[in-house]
């Protein structure tokens, strides 16, 4: 046999090899939850075409706490996969990236004209990158404790918050120009690289104090009696705390270098008023 009837050989093994399977299925507890965090996302943006703000925001919420749940519980049940990656991601862009945009731009982006409806495109295109670049960047081994730009989900619950403070809408241009902070400001943060801390690590299954359970009891009470200033509060809150521990790690910084030039100061680089004697 000649070496180019070998060849052949070789190449037409290699092109008969059979594509690769995916696995069929789906693991069903956490893509219910996905699920049920499209649904809200879908449900926000029916409400907030028919001029129902105060119905529709809350869905986000709603929506927020599903994604918190969806993948905590695949890690935990150890369902976690690659289709539950892209399922969840495609459905945060529904909740996360359209829905507050269309129910921005019909509570207070509308009397602004192409400006309204430009803004609320930026937001669903950063809410888009956000998420790919999440997909990207959560490699294994990764600093697990912060995130890397604004999470679409608290920059989501900006308007969303502020639209369930206060759902009477905006209907002059110069009553909506404040909306296109509270629409272009998370924006902006979500494709930032401004470091905003994480709740991933905290581990539920260990034991905490007794007053973490009255903490915890307490917030629900407030949520409950007071939802519209402590959800407005908690999302800008969280907003303002990445801008908080920077300066804290600046002032921290600064700190720290003048007591380093402090120690290092010689005796003879002294002025000559300081110094004792002749």
């Amino acid at each position: 046999m000649s070496d180019d009837d070998g060849r052949l050989r070789f190449l037409r093994r290699t092109g008969s090899r059979p594509p690769r399977r995916f696995s069929r299925g789906v693991y069903l507890l956490p893509s219910l939850f996905t699920v049920a965090n499209l649904f809200c996302g879908y449900a926000c943006v029916v409400y907030a075409m028919r001029g129902e703000y105060e119905t529709a925001a809350p869905f986000i919420g709603f929506a927020i706490v599903l994604d918190m749940l969806d993948g905590r519980i695949a890690r935990l049940t150890g369902t976690a996969s690659d289709f539950g990656l892209q399922f969840d991601s495609l459905a945060d862009v529904i909740s996360f990236g359209i829905a507050p945009a269309i129910l921005s731009f019909g509570w207070g982006l509308a009397p602004l004209g192409r400006l309204g409806w430009a803004a609320g495109f930026v937001f669903v295109t950063a809410a888009a990158m956000r998420l790919a670049r999440f997909n990207i960047q959560s490699a294994p081994g990764g600093d697990k404790r912060y995130f890397a730009g604004m999470p679409s989900p608290a920059a989501a619950a900006i308007p969303a918050a502020t639209v369930f403070f206060y759902p009477a809408g905006l209907s002059d241009y110069r009553e909506a120009l404040p909306a296109l902070a509270v629409v272009l400001v998370p924006a902006m943060l979500m494709v930032s690289t401004i470091r905003f801390r994480s709740f991933k690590t905290i581990d539920l299954r260990t034991r905490r104090p007794y007053t973490v359970l009255l903490l915890i009891a307490a917030a629900i009470m407030l949520v409950t009696t007071h939802p519209r200033f402590v959800l407005v509060a908690m999302a800008y809150a969280y907003l303002a705390s990445a801008f908080i521990g920077i300066a804290i790690t600046r002032i921290r910084h600064r700190a720290g270098r003048g007591a380093a030039s402090g120690l290092g100061e010689s005796p003879a680089a002294a002025s000559p008023r300081d110094r004792i004697g002749p």
